[in-house]
C-alpha cells in the first residue's frame, strides 16, 4: 500500500480556501476587539464608541438567546419527527 504524497498536497491547496463562514459570534469578537483598540480623541467619539461597545454587549447576549431558542426547537423537531416516524 503506498501513499500518493502528490494527490495528498494537491487536496490540502484546494482545500485551504474551503474553511467555513465565521461564525456571529466570530464576528462579534472580531468587532469588540477593534473597538477596544480605538483611542477616540474627542468626548464624541468616545461617547460613540462606549455606545457601540454596549450595543456589541447587547447583541453578543441577543445571539446567545437565539442560539438557545434555536437548540431548543431544533430538539422538538428531533422528536416531532421521531415520534412521526414511529407512527407510520
Amino acid at each position: 500500500m503506498s501513499i500518493d504524497l502528490n494527490k495528498m498536497t494537491r487536496n490540502f491547496i484546494l482545500g485551504e480556501g474551503k474553511n467555513p463562514p465565521p461564525s456571529i459570534e466570530g464576528y462579534l469578537q472580531a468587532i469588540s476587539e477593534s473597538l477596544e483598540g480605538l483611542n477616540p480623541k474627542t468626548l464624541k467619539e468616545l461617547r460613540k464608541v462606549t455606545m457601540t461597545k454596549l450595543h456589541v454587549r447587547e447583541v453578543k447576549k441577543l445571539v446567545k438567546r437565539m442560539n438557545e431558542k434555536v437548540k431548543v426547537l431544533e430538539e422538538q423537531v428531533k422528536v416531532l419527527e421521531e415520534s412521526k416516524g414511529n407512527a407510520d
